[in-house]
C-alpha cells in the first residue's frame, strides 16, 4: 500500500483566527448598516444586501486562499484596508463611535501582524 506524499497543512495561528471573525464582522456590518442607514423598503434592501455582497465578492476574487486573481500582498492590503474602513465607516455613521474606533484598531492590528508574517515568508 502506497501513500501519496501529503501536502503541508498551514498553521492557523491566533491572528488567522481573528482575522477570519473580523472578516465575518465586517460583512455583517455592512448589512447592518444598508438596512438602517438607508430607508426601507427602497434602497434600505438594496444597499442592505449589496453592500456585503460586494465585500465578499472582492474578498473571494482577491484575497481568499483561492482567490481568482492572485495580487502582491500591498494590493491585498489595499483591498482589506477599503472593506474594514467601509465597515467602521457605517458603524460610525450609525452613531457607534466606539465599535467603529474598536474595530478599525483591532483589524489594523491584526492586518499589521499579517502583512509582517507575509512579507516574511
Amino acid at each position: 500500500m502506497s501513500t501519496a506524499p501529503s501536502q503541508p497543512q498551514p498553521k492557523i495561528g491566533p491572528n488567522d483566527i481573528l482575522r477570519f471573525l473580523l472578516e465575518l464582522f465586517a460583512f455583517v456590518s455592512l448589512g447592518i448598516w444598508g438596512f438602517l442607514a438607508f430607508p426601507l423598503p427602497w434602497p434600505g434592501i438594496l444597499v442592505g444586501l449589496g453592500a456585503p455582497a460586494l465585500a465578499i465578492l472582492a474578498w473571494a476574487l482577491f484575497l481568499s486562499p483561492k482567490a481568482v486573481f492572485q495580487i502582491d500582498v500591498f494590493g491585498q492590503a489595499l483591498v482589506e484596508i477599503v472593506i474594514f474602513t467601509c465597515a467602521a465607516i457605517g458603524w460610525w455613521m450609525l452613531g457607534q463611535p466606539v465599535v467603529a474606533v474598536v474595530f478599525a484598531v483591532v483589524a489594523a492590528i491584526s492586518g499589521l501582524i499579517h502583512g509582517r508574517r507575509r512579507l516574511a515568508d
